[in-house]
């Protein structure tokens, strides 16, 4: 199998050079993305001492080192990119996972993993047509979805009509257990209101 993540020769030299000089003899190095499929994923590099990989981690090997891969986060490292520009300052590192963003669906997807997809695939493209977007913020345990608004809907008078009309009507259609959706921004209703 080819590698997920591509590390280019600047890269694969820049990382070598900096586990040589690490003091802890045969760290490796690990890739992962934290809020993976959302408008927050980020792609993280982190040193990965001995033992401290995952089980089902993806493994590719360089001369080297090994670089590990999260299991989970493989579908958003797809197509990933580790690079290394010198330049006078010492260098810069970079990150560049075009499909950390984007939210996929498999039978093992988590009701967060859902809400994402149908945000970013469906309701998302409809709002950007008015300058507006919304996002996630968590799950609650009764399987309520805070979502925060942004953009052209922060402030806007139409917002309880988006809300209910749309963005509510299309995710309880296509994820049938959520139970409800809540403004991050609305404490009208005390049994309703979220606070953080």
């Amino acid at each position: 199998m080819s590698n997920i993540v591509e590390i280019t020769e600047g890269a694969e030299e820049y990382l070598g050079n900096l586990l040589k000089d690490s003091e802890e003899k045969d760290t490796n190095i690990r890739i992962f993305v934290s809020d993976p499929g959302s408008n927050r994923a980020e792609t993280c590099i982190v040193y990965c001492k001995p033992g401290e990989q995952d089980p089902t981690d993806f493994s590719q090997t360089y001369k080297s080192f090994n670089v590990f891969l999260d299991e989970k986060s493989l579908p958003y490292l797809e197509d990933a990119k580790v690079d290394y520009h010198p330049d006078k300052f010492g260098g810069q590192l970079t990150i560049r996972a075009p499909k950390s963003k984007t939210p996929f669906l498999s039978d093992e997807s988590s009701i967060e993993d859902k809400i994402n997809f149908y945000l970013h695939s469906e309701i998302n493209p409809a709002l950007a047509s008015h300058g507006g977007e919304v996002s996630l913020v968590e799950v609650l345990d009764d399987n309520k979805a805070v979502l925060q608004f942004g953009g052209g809907c922060q402030g806007c008078s139409m917002i309880d009509v988006t809300l209910k009309d749309g963005v509510e009507k299309t995710l309880i259609e296509n994820v049938p257990e959520i139970t409800g959706i809540i403004d991050s921004t609305d404490h009208s209703h005390t049994e309703n209101a979220y606070f953080k």
